[in-house]
């Protein structure tokens, strides 16, 4: 594999400084192995260049492992995203440590961080599903359960989260259709709002899925391909993918997706929005399907 085959969205390379992975196949100034970390804030923006103008490439959850390659100081740190293998700058107040081990999932749509056990407290922080959070002990208030945070005073509700060993959610189609009228934002990765691919990502993590952050590498590597296309025996779950989007069959002839076109997540006829989409991005390229053996990884 050279350089020029190497996809710099999930290949940590620049001219000044790579991933010493990556050495013998792209040239730099310098190769590191970089360091360990924790994104410390509900999401951060995940961006191409170092500025804050530069437009959302993904965005990292809390608690997500990174590895960082270069801290500037301009106040950016490059990193790449382990969950995915993303690779960009984010603000460097954005990092951790990588301890404490995250030992719980949020599993709930979004949820709130209070400074205590306590509802009726004003909340710190919202987090979206698939945030990662390190929490021991556990405390009930007026019948509300809450799991308290393993340093500080932090609590969340044990209702929305999940213990990393709990089974994973069984349809990751249902997960898809809880984010119905999140707005859409490209780049977008949270239940605040969202992209096609992040929608499609962040429900087949829910089932315990491992999916690539983008709709052409999702297009590649997910699953198989149906014989037919649109055309064939479709079955709900299965991915349709034109060029630059995906959506989720939620029956043979209805999908769900995070739609630039309406500007949020929407259910809609397949013939419709193949119709629509056939307008700007031509015909469906492929249709894919997730076996039982996808959830060992992609």
């Amino acid at each position: 594999m050279t350089e020029s085959s190497l996809d710099p969205r999930i290949h940590a390379y620049l001219p000044e400084i790579a991933d010493i992975r990556l050495r013998g196949q792209v040239d730099a100034k310098l190769f590191v192995e970089g360091s360990p970390g924790r994104i410390a804030l509900p999401a951060a923006p995940l961006r191409r260049r170092p500025a804050h103008e530069a437009p959302y490439d993904s965005q990292l959850l809390l608690g997500e492992r990174v590895r960082v390659f270069g801290d500037g100081g301009d106040g950016w740190s490059w990193l790449q995203n382990e969950a995915d293998d993303y690779v960009g700058f984010v603000r460097r107040d954005a990092v951790g440590p990588d301890d404490p081990v995250p030992t719980h999932r949020v599993t709930a749509l979004r949820t709130f961080v209070y400074p205590g056990p306590d509802v009726k407290l004003p909340p710190t922080a919202t987090l979206s599903i698939g945030s990662l959070i390190a929490l021991a002990g556990e405390v009930e208030t007026r019948g509300t359960r809450f799991l308290l945070a393993a340093r500080g005073t932090r609590a969340i509700v044990a209702a929305h989260v999940a213990s990393l060993a709990a089974p994973a959610e069984p349809d990751y189609v249902a997960v898809a259709e809880r984010f119905l009228s999140t707005p859409y934002l490209w780049g977008g990765r949270t239940s605040i709002g969202l992209d096609c691919s992040a929608l499609v990502q962040l429900s087949l993590a829910a089932a315990g899925i491992a999916c690539p952050r983008d709709s052409d590498m999702q297009s590649e590597r997910l699953g198989v391909a149906v014989e037919g296309g649109v055309a064939g025996a479709l079955r709900r779950g299965d991915l349709v993918f034109w060029r630059g989007h995906v959506a989720i069959l939620t029956a043979p002839d209805r999908v769900v997706h995070a739609s630039g076109h309406h500007m949020t997540v929407v259910t809609e006829p397949l013939a419709e929005a193949v119709s629509r989409i056939a307008e700007t991005a031509g015909p469906p390229t492929v249709v894919r399907r997730i076996g039982a053996a996808q959830a060992a990884g992609y």
